[in-house]
C-alpha cells in the first residue's frame, strides 16, 4: 500500500490524535503445531541457510517472520523473532498473519474460475456491472475500460489508499469495517493516476481490486465473500485462511503486527488498524502452509485454473513497477537478481500497515515461496530497507545452484 505510513505519520503531526481500538483481532497464543520438529518440513538442501537468514534479520530489528521454501529438495518451513512482543510469544510456523494485497490474487484466480464457468468474460467493460452514476464520478470512467484493465492495472484510476480523507478517517477510526461506498467517496471526483491508455501505461491501484469486488458481487448476486470461499478457499482445503472482516478471525493463533511509527527505534502494536480490508484489494489472514497450497495447486499441480487462464494471468505489460512486472492479477518479480530469463517468479507481494507478505513460485527452478514478517514495510522507516534485502537475500538464495 503505496505510502501509507507516511501519510499518516504526517496527518498525526497536524491532528497530535491517535485513537484507540477494540481488540478486534485477539491476540496469539503458542500453538501445539505438529510441523515444528517434523524432519520433512526440514528436509530442503538448504534449510540451514534459509533459518540462518531469518535468525539473522531479526537480529536486525524484524519483530517476526515465517518462511516456506519448496523445491526438488523438500520443504523447508521455518519462523523466527515474535508473534506477539509484549506477551512474549514466540513464532510458529503455524502462525497466522494478515497477508494484505496476497487477498488480490486469491481474487483474481476467483475471477479466473468464474470466466471458466462463463459467468463473466475478462473482456467485459466494466459499465456493465458498475452502475454509470458511480462511473461518472470516478476519472477515466468514462473509458471502455474491460475487467482485464482493472486486473491488469492499465485503468489509471485514483489510488484511494493515497486519499487525504481516507487517512483521517482511519485514524478517526481505525477499526472501522468499511464498504465499497465508504470507500469510492475517496475516488470521487479525483484526478486519474494517468490517462487510459493500457497498450502502453500501467500502474498498480488498489481502487481496481476494490471495482472487481463490486463487480463480482454484481454478477453472482452475492457478497464477494462468498466466491472467495467457493472459489478458492473451500476447493484447496484452505482452513486456516480467514477473510476480514468478512470472516471472524479465530481466538488464537493470529500475530500482532508492529511499525516504527515515530521513527525512534519503537514499534508500534498496529494490529487494529483497517485500512479497508474485506474489499478486494486486502484482508484476507493465512498460514505460509495454505498460502503454499493455493500457489501449489494454481501454478504446480494446476488443478485450480486451466492453461488457458493461466496463459491469460501470465501477459505482463512492458512497464517496469518497484523491480516489477503487472500481469493479470500477478506480478513477476525478482526480475533483477540474477539472470533475468531464468531467476524471476510469479506471484504477488502483500504490503500493509503493520503486516507484509510475500507468495511466489519460481517456474525455472521449480520453486515456491511463502513469507510473512508481521511489520508494514512500505512506508519510510529504518526497517524497511532491511525487509527489502531480506526477501532479495532469500530469492538469491533460492536461484542459487
Amino acid at each position: 500500500m503505496s505510502k501509507i505510513v507516511n501519510k499518516l505519520l504526517a496527518v498525526m503531526a497536524i491532528m497530535l490524535l491517535v485513537t484507540a481500538c477494540n481488540d478486534e483481532v485477539s491476540r496469539p497464543a503458542v500453538l501445539n503445531c505438529p510441523m515444528e520438529g517434523d524432519p520433512l518440513y526440514n528436509a530442503n538442501s538448504k534449510s540451514a541457510e534459509f533459518q540462518q537468514l531469518l535468525n539473522d534479520y531479526i537480529k536486525k530489528g524484524l519483530p517476526g517472520a515465517i518462511l516456506l521454501v519448496k523445491d526438488s529438495t523438500g520443504f523447508f518451513i521455518g519462523s523466527a523473532g515474535m508473534a506477539d512482543i509484549r506477551e512474549n510469544i514466540p513464532m510458529q510456523v503455524c502462525h497466522i498473519s494478515k497477508i494484505a494485497s496476497v487477498t488480490k490474487f486469491m481474487l483474481g484466480a476467483a475471477i479466473m474460475r468464474l470466466q471458466e464457468k462463463g459467468t463473466l468474460s475478462l473482456d467485459d467493460l466494466i459499465s456493465k456491472y458498475i452502475p454509470s452514476e458511480k462511473l461518472k464520478k470516478i476519472s477515466n470512467g468514462n473509458q471502455p475500460i474491460t475487467i482485464r484493465n482493472l486486473m491488469n492495472h492499465t485503468t489509471g484510476f485514483y489510488e484511494v489508499i493515497e486519499d487525504q480523507g481516507f487517512y483521517l478517517q482511519v485514524l478517526n477510526d481505525p477499526a472501522k469495517h468499511w464498504s465499497a461506498d465508504d470507500l469510492l467517496k475517496y475516488v470521487y471526483n479525483r484526478e486519474a493516476m494517468f490517462d487510459f491508455r493500457p497498450a502502453d501505461t500501467a500502474g498498480y491501484s488498489n481502487t481496481n481490486y476494490l471495482l472487481l469486488s463490486m463487480i463480482v458481487e454484481s454478477v453472482t448476486g452475492m457478497p464477494h465473500t462468498v466466491t472467495m470461499h467457493e472459489e478458492v478457499f473451500a476447493p484447496l482445503s484452505l482452513n486456516d485462511t480467514y477473510y476480514f472482516w468478512h470472516d471472524p478471525l479465530p481466538e488464537s493463533g493470529v500475530v500482532q503486527g508492529y511499525y516504527d511509527l515515530y521513527n525512534n527505534g519503537n514499534l508500534e502494536n498496529l494490529t487494529q488498524w483497517n485500512t479497508g480490508s474485506g474489499n478486494g484489494y486486502g484482508g484476507v489472514y493465512s498460514t505460509v502452509w495454505d498460502m503454499y497450497k493455493f500457489i501449489d495447486a494454481l501454478f504446480v499441480q494446476k488443478t485450480l485454473l486451466s492453461q488457458s487462464s493461466l496463459d491469460q494471468m501470465l501477459v505482463f505489460h512492458p512497464d517496469i513497477e518497484s523491480r516489477k512486472l503487472l500481469g493479470v492479477a500477478c506480478f513477476k518479480d525478482f526480475i533483477d537478481i540474477g539472470d533475468p530469463e531464468k531467476d524471476y517468479a510469479w506471484g504477488h507481494r502483500g504490503r500493509d500497515l503493520s503486516y507484509s507478505a510475500d507468495l511466489f513460485y519460481f517456474p525455472e527452478h521449480g520453486t515456491s515461496m511463502a513469507f510473512i514478517v508481521n511489520y508494514g514495510t512500505d512506508g519510510d522507516s529504518p526497517l524497511g530497507p532491511v525487509f527489502l534485502e531480506m526477501r532479495d537475500k532469500i530469492a538469491r538464495l533460492i536461484v542459487r545452484d
